[in-house]
């Protein structure tokens, strides 16, 4: 038989429950890394910068995304989808190249330099000083897919008589790429749209015609 000392001795010294895991809203977390490989790069941004803008512990962090590389790929595709995919609409909404690529540089004008969010792309910028092999491997082919697109088109265009036949689709669709690629640079370095604009009418005054 127990005595009511017993008791009261064991129930002092039981052990106190754990309190509940942390919780944290998944999405508002993955904006905020986004925002932080968008500003610094994927080489620059660690994983105690992504824990102190996310405000998670690393092992939440790790739960939730697992490793920084796999949180950069889901913020790739994050990006894609809220900010970077204006190219993709044009190219599926506007009736000819030409239309597809001025609206894709005078959006890329407006949502480069947007001050709602850090300037340029992600895609580009975030390779900068990249040594991780697979990360510039991975954004690399994501370029190159945007511009083979635009050449993917610009063929289109070539077959249905809407360009000249002797254009040089693959140089052409270069040429947008690198336009693409100069004004997020341009943006970061502190060109205004009006500044990325005026690129845009010289880029379209010089589209080959029929």
């Amino acid at each position: 038989m127990v005595s009511s000392e017993g008791t009261k001795a064991q129930v002092g010294t039981a052990p106190k429950p754990r309190g509940r895991p942390r919780s944290f809203d998944r999405a508002t977390a993955l904006e905020k890394a986004l925002l932080a490989f968008w500003e610094h790069g994927y080489e620059a941004t660690s994983v105690s910068d992504l824990t102190r803008v996310m405000d998670i512990g690393a092992p939440s962090l790790y739960a939730a995304f697992g490793d920084k590389r796999s949180l950069f790929e889901e913020v790739v595709r994050e990006y894609g989808v809220k900010y970077g995919s204006f190219g993709d609409r044009a190219l599926a909404e506007e009736p000819t190249a030409r239309a597809a690529v001025e609206r894709t540089l005078r959006e890329a004008a407006a949502e480069y330099t947007d001050p709602a969010h850090p300037y340029g792309c992600l895609v580009v910028h975030a390779a900068t000083n990249c040594s991780t092999p697979e990360v510039e491997q991975s954004l690399r082919e994501r370029r190159n897919a945007n511009i083979a697109a635009f050449e993917s088109r610009i063929r289109a265009d070539i077959a249905a008589g809407e360009l000249p036949a002797g254009t040089d689709a693959a140089a052409l669709a270069r040429h947008v790429g690198a336009m693409i690629q100069g004004m997020s640079q341009q943006a970061r370095d502190g060109a205004s749209r009006t500044d990325l604009e005026a690129l845009v009418e010289i880029a379209m005054a010089i589209w080959p015609r029929t």
